[in-house]
């Protein structure tokens, strides 16, 4: 409720039904005096982010201490104290994405180049001995110079290998060509692959690290869309799994997966957090804490599972190994058709 004037007319201005007391009781609307002040708008905006704020993190509190309570509340009916779950979902998933694309970015730079199945930066601390030893692999005998060496590697990584499709063609002229004279028969999809792999070796000049790095950045930014298409999904195989169990309709499952994936979100953040703590400071033991929270994701699952449609531990693991197997197989073939998108999107 706001602080600001109370009209003395009883007609809302929203519905114009005639209001009972100070909030009209067919729109919801409250009955105060229109005009603000430009600080009427700032206190507004304030105490809407505090009662945001507020509901966020009693919400947050309840879906981590308790695996599926906040969705059995909204399923029942019990809503005013949480924060509405597609609002929570937006929330927390704009925040791990900007956090995760902030920290994960790739480039022709680091795309690794491997030299006889070792890394680049492995040779460079070899001993002089050791390094000689090992460019006689390259040169069959001649053992090569460190300026000689950094010179193939930059070679190596101007060439690149990452192709989409075998086979060079100069331009889209020369392929059409062998498609006409019948050399070349390929159905629609490995068409449009060969002309994205003239249209890049045209616009990286054949750099196939550049182009792997292009490929990489644009299939993690169809990450949120992936995310986002795999959660209707997830919801509707816990309804087939729960289908004889007729209180919960899709709306239920939908809720319940939106608070898992928010959770996984609030978890990612954290391991994220961890990884980048061990990054800078080197303590291996914080390995241990990455495997226990990546762990933990699915202790948590199978919890909140338990708590939410209240079966038995026989069957709720059986559901959850299914759910799983289901999902991986789904989330295989989101992956697949993302990757695809994402050559043709570059």
């Amino acid at each position: 409720m706001s602080h600001f004037k109370e009209r003395t007319d009883n007609t809302c201005l929203n519905c114009n039904a005639e209001t009972q007391g100070r909030f009209c009781h067919v729109c919801g609307q409250e009955n105060i005096e229109p005009k603000e002040t430009a600080w009427h708008l700032v206190t507004h905006f304030f105490n809407d982010i505090t009662h945001f704020d507020g509901k966020f993190f009693s919400t947050l509190k309840y879906l981590i201490s308790r695996p599926g309570f906040v969705s059995k509340e909204y399923m029942i009916g019990r809503r005013a104290s949480y924060l509405n779950p597609v609002r929570m979902y937006v929330f927390t998933s704009a925040i791990f994405f900007l956090i995760f694309f902030s920290l994960n970015h790739f480039d022709e730079k680091s795309v690794k180049t491997d030299v006889n199945g070792h890394e680049v930066e492995e040779v460079a601390k070899m001993d002089s001995a050791a390094f000689s030893e090992f460019t006689k692999e390259i040169t069959d005998g001649r053992p090569m110079t460190r300026d000689e060496f950094a010179k193939y590697v930059d070679t190596s990584r101007k060439k690149g290998t990452f192709r989409i499709v075998s086979g060079n063609y100069k331009n889209k002229a020369e392929y059409d060509s062998l498609l006409k004279a019948g050399v070349k028969k390929h159905n629609w999809l490995e068409r449009k692959l060969v002309y994205k792999q003239i249209e890049l070796d045209e616009r990286y000049q054949r750099d196939g690290n550049k182009i792997l790095a292009s490929f990489i950045n644009a299939l993690m930014h169809s990450f949120p869309q992936m995310l986002f298409i795999s959660l209707p999904l997830f919801a509707l195989i816990l309804k087939l799994l729960y289908t004889r169990r007729k209180e919960y309709y899709y709306a239920s499952h939908v809720i319940f997966s939106i608070h898992l994936y928010v959770f996984v979100f609030i978890l990612l953040l954290s391991l994220i957090g961890l990884s980048q703590v061990k990054h800078y400071l080197d303590w291996n033991w914080i390995n241990i804490l990455l495997f226990i929270g990546a762990v933990y994701i699915f202790y948590y699952q199978y919890r909140a599972m338990r708590n939410f449609y209240r079966q038995g531990r026989g069957k709720t693991i059986f559901k959850f190994l299914l759910l799983n197997f289901t999902m991986m197989v789904l989330i295989s073939l989101l992956f697949t058709i993302f990757s695809l998108l994402s050559l043709l999107k570059i």
